[in-house]
């Protein structure tokens, strides 16, 4: 049975979030989650990435054997993050320039393939196309989120070089708080990166558990038995 698009969206951007839950994209999402700016610019392009695997994938999903389908699954994936690559490297040349490897190293996300494994493979295209998108963009915010906090703590401020992605007009958007740059340097180090995420890890651990207990039982649930 195929999922609705309000649990599909649940489970990209909250209940099974690629970061949070998955902890899958790793490696890119510690080592360039330093800013704000770089952590959107690596989410968006990802995003893009696993919108379109998701949907082409679903597409032809018909037409390749299962024998053969991770080799043409990477296959599809190459050639749109080299289409993302080429786009960013034109377009965003200063963030691309910031980004560095880990634009070309979106093919190996084990998220992009696990979702077209698990989900694109074996639904129907707007179906695919939806997952691909919310996955995304749960991933998108826990970057931005992870890092705002590291580039608040660790330098004071907050959109810096926002300018490499929104271009000239947001030179200005610069949020500094604080008389100077200074801040916690490890913050912006890897430890920073890995404290950071596990607070957040935690912080959503504690709000699943406490919807769970203010969720009403259900009607049908049989009362426990008592013991003479």
């Amino acid at each position: 049975m195929q999922a609705s698009y309000r649990e599909i969206s649940r489970d990209g951007l909250w209940r099974n979030n690629v970061g949070l839950v998955q902890l899958l994209g790793l490696c890119p999402l510690l080592a360039v989650s330093n800013s704000l700016t770089n952590g959107l610019g690596l989410g968006v392009a990802t995003t893009m990435v696993l919108v379109g695997s998701s949907t082409v994938i679903s597409m032809i999903q018909s037409w390749v054997p299962r024998e053969i389908r991770i080799p043409v699954f990477v296959l599809v994936i190459a050639s749109l993050v080299t289409a993302v690559d080429l786009a960013m490297n034109a377009w965003f040349h200063q963030l691309y320039r910031v980004l560095g490897i880990f634009i070309p190293l979106i093919v190996t996300n084990c998220a992009i393939i696990g979702r077209a494994e698990a989900f694109a493979s074996r639904n129907p295209v707007p179906a695919a196309a939806v997952d691909g998108l919310m996955m995304g963009l749960g991933f998108t915010a826990v970057l931005v989120v992870l890092g705002a906090g590291r580039e608040i703590i660790g330098q004071g401020t907050l959109f810096d070089q926002a300018h490499t992605l929104f271009g000239p007009m947001a030179r200005d958007w610069t949020l500094q708080f604080g008389a100077d740059r200074h801040g916690l340097l490890i913050a912006l180090l890897p430890p920073g990166a890995f404290i950071g995420l596990g607070l957040m890890i935690a912080a959503k651990n504690v709000i699943d558990a406490r919807l769970a207990r203010r969720a009403p039982k259900p009607a049908n649930a049989l009362p426990a038995a008592t013991t003479s």
